[in-house]
């Protein structure tokens, strides 16, 4: 079975972090907000594919660079 991350996911579509590939990334998105266990959606995206635009725990939007959303696993 393939990990899912936040570049995975559609517009519109939510998911909960699970962990981080990146460990210097990780602590970055950890001081943002972006916990495990914390839910996400994707907003939108760039048409070109990047940025992606989500929203944190429906509290703030966060732009990340398609690099970056790989970084991020979600269930």
């Amino acid at each position: 079975m393939r990990l899912k991350s936040v570049a995975d996911l559609k517009e519109g579509e939510k998911g909960v972090i699970s962990a981080f590939l990146d460990n210097k990334l990780a602590l970055k998105l950890l001081e943002m907000g972006c916990l495990p266990g914390t839910e996400v959606k994707l907003d939108h995206k760039a048409p070109l594919g990047c940025p992606y635009c989500i929203s944190v725990s429906e509290d703030y939007q966060l732009s990340l660079r398609k690099s970056e959303a790989l970084t991020i696993l979600i269930d």
